[in-house]
């Protein structure tokens, strides 16, 4: 039985009438500034995770003889060891990829999550702590402009000014004046850039492969490669000796916390907002690393460090906040 209808649209359409059009209410502004939420929310807790990283180190160095280099090196292969074995056992279809996406799997792991080791460490050897660490906020504007080149991502004013007021938070918590007596040289000033360089690196390889793969495929090929890639830094080093108890458990949730966890929930978030934004947002690691160095690591921020965080802090909610429309 026919409807009224739908016997008139036929009649409409032959006198040259078209028939009047429902309109639909459009939820995909909603449902987009939901996913936007998440994904931030997201990369705000992979960076939670991330932070404690600089607390299970110092447990590590502390309370062992296990040198920086290669507490890098077995760091990634514990981490592909045990992503590898749990999803051989639950999921095994997940190591599953494509022949030509081993370029890119190998230059995420290699390049981003192994080299970018390599060179931070040394860095901060080169150049101390603070003068690489706001060298390196170079990263989030490599990666905006990279994602505008491959991606075509805009470049809208509020980018530029989320990366200023995250670099510029940066340099009030890490204090670069305070340094005066380290003397940048032009090989410390290119490790610097290289470690930028590595670390934006993994926001836009990442961003590459989420596309056709879930994040734990990402990473136990990633963190292989890099295993890998650290190996030939390991010869004629001496295996890992005078571990007690304390050291092996921050190992343990410095493998499961800070790598496993956090990298897992950024390549999440990947999924539904822009690389330029995710790698601007991860800024926030700064202030809740301050606040587990005060909190656990007897760490005192001054005043002007303090204004570093909550302006790093203003910066990522910058970015959550919704242009209107007109």
């Amino acid at each position: 039985m026919t409807t009224q209808s739908e016997t008139e649209a036929p009649i409409q359409k032959s006198i040259g009438v078209e028939p009047p059009v429902l309109e639909v209410p459009r939820l995909a502004p909603q449902a987009g500034a939901a996913r936007g939420w998440v994904g931030l929310a997201l990369v705000i807790f992979a960076t939670l995770a991330w932070s404690t990283g600089g607390v299970f180190i110092t447990r590590i160095l502390q309370s062992s003889t296990v040198a920086p280099m290669s507490l890098a090196f077995w760091r990634v292969l514990c981490t592909f060891l045990i992503l590898l074995t749990a999803i051989a056992i639950v999921r095994p279809q997940l190591l599953r990829i494509a022949r030509r996406d081993l370029v890119w799997l190998g230059l995420l792991g290699a390049v981003a999550m192994g080299i970018f080791q390599v060179l931070w460490i040394t860095s901060v050897l080169a150049n101390g702590l603070s003068v690489a660490t706001v060298i390196q906020c170079n990263a989030p504007v490599i990666v905006t402009v990279l994602a505008w080149v491959f991606w075509k991502e805009p470049l809208t004013w509020r980018k530029w000014t989320a990366i200023a007021m995250a670099f510029a938070g940066t340099v009030l918590i890490a204090r670069p004046a305070a340094t005066g007596n380290v003397h940048i040289t032009a090989l410390g000033l290119a490790l610097s850039l290289g470690a930028a360089i590595a670390y934006a690196a993994i926001t836009l390889f990442t961003k590459k492969l989420t596309g056709n793969y879930g994040q734990w495929t990402i990473l136990v090929y990633a963190f292989g490669f890099a295993a890998l890639a650290l190996l030939p830094f390991q010869f004629g080093r001496p295996l890992p000796s005078g571990v007690g108890s304390e050291a092996l458990g921050a190992f343990v949730a410095f493998l499961l916390i800070t790598t496993i966890g956090g990298y897992a929930l950024y390549a999440t978030a990947l999924k539904s907002m822009q690389a330029s934004v995710a790698s601007i947002a991860a800024m926030s690691e700064v202030p809740f690393a301050a606040f587990w160095g005060y909190a656990l690591l007897h760490e005192r921020l001054d005043g002007t460090q303090i204004v570093g965080a909550l302006v790093v802090i203003g910066g990522v909610l910058l970015l959550s906040v919704r242009q209107r429309g007109p």
